[in-house]
């Protein structure tokens, strides 16, 4: 009997051997045509992986519920006051397919609790939409519930709207020049994902962050309040309100970069309360995360 079990074991390892040989054969003949192949290949892999910075659960305030958060890395914006700036840079952070998401996400099934799932935000989730796309196709397969959270400036944003049950969208001026001039992108593509929203059936959570000298007045409130009511959206969405804070200075300190921000951007409770009422005067919903 052990005479036999040897020779099944000899067998089976000239076999592995054999298979060793043949697949070093072909990868040499393949190196020897294709000198860069696996250099190639190793970036077309990089590239299908997914890059961030951080992740994490947050109850509310990033869509309904307890939910898992990931942070993808890279923005196509340069927002002076952002308290992320280490998910600024394209590159930096560490990768994961879609599938390893995926697959612990459905591993934090039971953290979901009052409606709660998955939220992708930044950085800005439309630098990555294809593998975003991916993720969020798979999670919709798991039955997780979706959301993102984007500057809404890709004009590819419209591809994700059919898998997502959640959409939270910055709105950071009305005006598309001062728009553009301070953090570096127009408000075309803005407007129109939020009316590309609305055709989908999403009910688009639009944030505003204040900051004081660039968005934070009366005069601001009736301009915000203008755009809306113009494209006839404004009872089709809902709109908070984020007073400035500074919870990512240290973050600027870390990473040696000048933080740019003064006490000037400070919006107060009462500024902040009168805006409030001038959007709901023009028929906006305003909520509180």
């Amino acid at each position: 009997m052990r005479r036999k079990n040897r020779e099944a074991y000899k067998i089976y390892f000239v076999k592995q051997i054999d298979k060793l040989k043949a697949r070093a054969i072909i990868e040499a003949a393949v190196q020897s045509r294709f000198p860069h192949a696996g250099e190639r290949f190793a970036r077309e892999e990089y590239k299908m992986q997914l890059r961030l910075f951080q992740k994490g659960f947050n109850f509310s305030q990033d869509g309904p519920g307890n939910r898992l958060v990931y942070h993808l890395q890279g923005c196509n914006l340069h927002c002076p006051w952002c308290s992320n700036p280490e998910g600024m840079p394209l590159e930096g952070g560490w990768s994961a397919s879609a599938e390893e998401l995926a697959a612990e996400a459905v591993r934090c099934r039971p953290m979901f609790f009052e409606g709660g799932g998955v939220t992708l935000t930044g950085g800005e989730v439309g630098l990555q939409l294809d593998r975003v796309k991916q993720l969020l196709i798979q999670l919709k397969k798991e039955q997780i519930n979706t959301c993102i959270e984007t500057n809404g400036t890709s004009p590819r944003l419209p591809e994700l709207f059919p898998f997502l049950d959640y959409l939270i969208m910055d709105l950071k001026h009305y005006d598309a020049k001062k728009h553009r001039q301070v953090i570096g992108e127009g408000l075309e593509n803005v407007e129109d994902n939020i009316r590309k929203a609305i055709e989908a059936g999403l009910k688009p959570a639009l944030r505003i962050p204040l900051i004081g000298g660039f968005n934070a007045s009366i005069a601001d409130a009736e301009g915000f309040a203008a755009l809306l009511t113009g494209m006839g959206v404004a009872d089709k969405l809902s709109l908070e309100l984020l007073k400035y804070h500074e919870y990512g200075r240290s973050k600027y300190d870390k990473l040696h970069i000048p933080y740019k921000m003064g006490p000037e951007a400070r919006v107060s409770d009462e500024l902040c309360r009168q805006m409030e009422d001038i959007l709901r005067r023009a028929g906006l919903q305003i909520i509180h995360t």
